[in-house]
């Protein structure tokens, strides 16, 4: 049986409007701009209303998304929302997502992969539709991630913003698509980033509030230090399994959490600034929808053409990572 040849024929990102600034956040706690961008990169990142959840956000992207790929909602057959936001436990963010767009016959489910989710969502999209399961899928990553963002805490508050990016995945041109993926986890490393409250171990009870567990905990100095060993790593292992060379690669597109992580990751792939998308300092760490925005914004900007060798790679709680290399 041949595997059909299977990529990305539409992206869509969505921001919120409302822009919160470093300058706003030295109103809030003990930091500063200058601190802030020395050390991440980040300047400003997007927050949701009160209105909003990641349902609303994946929306808008998916929207813009199908309107690139040319396709509708109704010739959908499987979404896949990446999210550790979820509009709630159940039903499926994917789920609520179906419905508001009208997109009757698709299977829809949540994958929780945490900033890695994105690429774990194409991984399993392509192969649905590699196996001539499925034609198109939709692929969103979206976040939420001020509503579990402790605004009293210097060493988190300052990472994380809000934002969706979507992908539609179909069939391709022969040499065009996904030419690897290198997905994996470390559960070991676990205890490193994590909300512990609200789930079968730790239900929600006025202890688990009052104790902060709701909210994001990070051990940055530890996660950074795998994130530095794992990104360059992972994207090497994807373009050897590719069959493709550092120097064929012409854009990177990273997950956005750090810009030191991402210059780690350029120098390991003997890649320049200019051949990697970066907007980290317009968003933040958006988890999962960091790198979908990051390539929708690519695309906008004419940053990728037709024959473009392109690796997407990523980190996050898990420990996840995951990197792709495709043929746009």
């Amino acid at each position: 049986m041949s595997l059909i040849q299977v990529g990305i024929i539409g992206t869509g990102k969505y921001v919120p409007e409302k822009v919160l600034t470093n300058h706003d956040l030295e109103q809030m706690v003990d930091t500063n701009d200058e601190w802030i961008v020395t050390r991440t990169g980040i300047r400003e990142r997007r927050i949701a209303s009160a209105e909003q959840a990641s349902s609303d956000l994946a929306y808008e992207a998916s929207l813009i998304a199908l309107k690139n790929a040319g396709i509708t909602a109704e010739q959908l057959d499987l979404i896949i929302v990446a999210t550790i936001t979820p509009d709630m436990a159940f039903p499926s963010t994917a789920c609520i997502l179906q419905d508001k767009l009208g997109a009757k016959k698709a299977a829809a489910f949540d994958l929780s992969a945490a900033c890695s989710g994105f690429i774990y969502g194409l991984a399993n999209a392509s192969n649905f539709i590699a196996m001539g399961i499925y034609k198109y899928a939709l692929v969103i990553g979206a976040e939420c991630l001020s509503k579990i963002t402790d605004y009293t805490d210097r060493n988190t508050c300052i990472l994380f913003g809000d934002g969706a990016g979507a992908a539609v995945i179909g069939p391709v041109p022969e040499g065009r698509g996904f030419k690897s993926f290198e997905i994996g986890a470390d559960g070991a490393g676990g205890e490193l980033l994590k909300i512990t409250g609200g789930g079968s171990r730790c239900p929600a009870s006025p202890q688990s509030l009052e104790g902060k567990q709701h909210f994001i905990y990070m051990a940055g100095a530890e996660v950074f230090k795998f994130a530095v060993r794992i990104m360059g790593g992972s994207a090497e292992e994807a373009l050897r399994k590719a069959g493709i060379d550092k120097s064929e690669v012409d854009l990177l597109v990273p997950h956005q959490a750090n810009i030191r992580i991402i210059q780690s990751a350029l120098q390991k792939l003997n890649l320049s600034e200019d051949k990697c998308m970066i907007n980290l300092d317009k968003y933040g760490n958006m988890s999962a929808a960091s790198i979908p925005v990051a390539l929708a914004e690519a695309a906008e900007a004419g940053r990728v053409r037709e024959g473009d060798c392109l690796v997407l790679v990523g980190f996050g709680g898990g420990l996840t990572w995951g990197a792709s290399v495709l043929v746009w």
